[in-house]
């Protein structure tokens, strides 16, 4: 059951999400009008359920999609946090894939869902964007993922995957021109590009941004901008109802 503790008539409801290993705190958002419509499961980073990951639900409805944000730390962080890089670094079976899972379940089951869903993941949630990338999603849009890179490992039989990188990120160099090479040889739909001049984090605004900048991360309008419009294009062709992929439409 879905526990609503938003206000009456509010586009945004803080919700208790049913999941296998109990209840997760997340935020559900609905756009406007009447729908059907597609859905995303937004994955936020190591700051947990943010207000920016929050603005950046609100923003996928605003969009047209309806949009859910698990609490992966909901649990509490110190406990959840070791469990949920344990589960990002491996390709089995953990707990926080299974909260993932249950965020997928919980929007196809809604009426107002066309019955595709995407994957949106922001550092830590863009690992787990690309390793859930071949277990039901339709497609994933990976920010700058963490982990070990193992695309070859995780990515075959891979949705379709739309992801943003930073050059000047260190903990991913050279994975974006990877990860393309893989899609590529996988014969996988994809978007792939490297924004020249930022590094992580780059579209995650976050508090104390000057530090952020100091430490060559920080928000940067001008990529997290073209990311969004490139997202929202790919959605847009492959969350249609009649897409199929690798068929006439693509």
């Amino acid at each position: 059951m879905i526990v609503s503790t938003s206000g009456e008539g509010s586009a945004m409801s803080a919700i208790q999400m049913p999941a296998p290993d109990g209840p997760v705190s997340a935020v559900f958002e609905t756009p406007s009008g009447d729908g059907p419509w597609p859905g995303v499961v937004v994955l936020h980073d190591i700051a947990g359920l943010s207000g920016d990951i929050r603005r950046k639900t609100r923003l996928l409805a605003d969009n047209g999609y309806l949009a859910v944000a698990p609490d992966l730390f909901s649990r509490g962080k110190a406990r959840c946090v070791p469990s949920v890089f344990r589960d990002m670094l491996s390709s089995k079976d953990g707990r926080a894939t299974r909260d993932i899972q249950a965020a997928r379940a919980l929007l196809t089951a809604d009426e107002r869902c066309t019955g595709k869903v995407a994957i949106v993941g922001f550092c830590l949630g863009g690992a787990f964007a690309l390793l859930l990338a071949p277990q039901g999603f339709d497609v994933a849009a990976p920010f700058y993922p963490s982990g070990r890179g193992n695309y070859e490992e995780v990515l075959r039989g891979a949705c379709p995957i739309v992801a943003s990188y930073g050059a000047n990120d260190p903990a991913n160099r050279g994975r974006g021109d990877k990860l393309e090479r893989v899609l590529t040889e996988y014969g996988i739909d994809h978007d792939v590009k490297t924004y020249a001049g930022v590094g992580h984090s780059f579209a995650n605004d976050l508090p104390a941004q000057g530090l952020l900048r100091v430490a060559g991360l920080g928000y940067d309008e001008a990529a997290t901008s073209d990311a969004w419009a490139r997202i929202f294009a790919f959605f847009d062709t492959h969350l249609s109802p009649g897409f199929q992929p690798g068929g006439p439409n693509v």
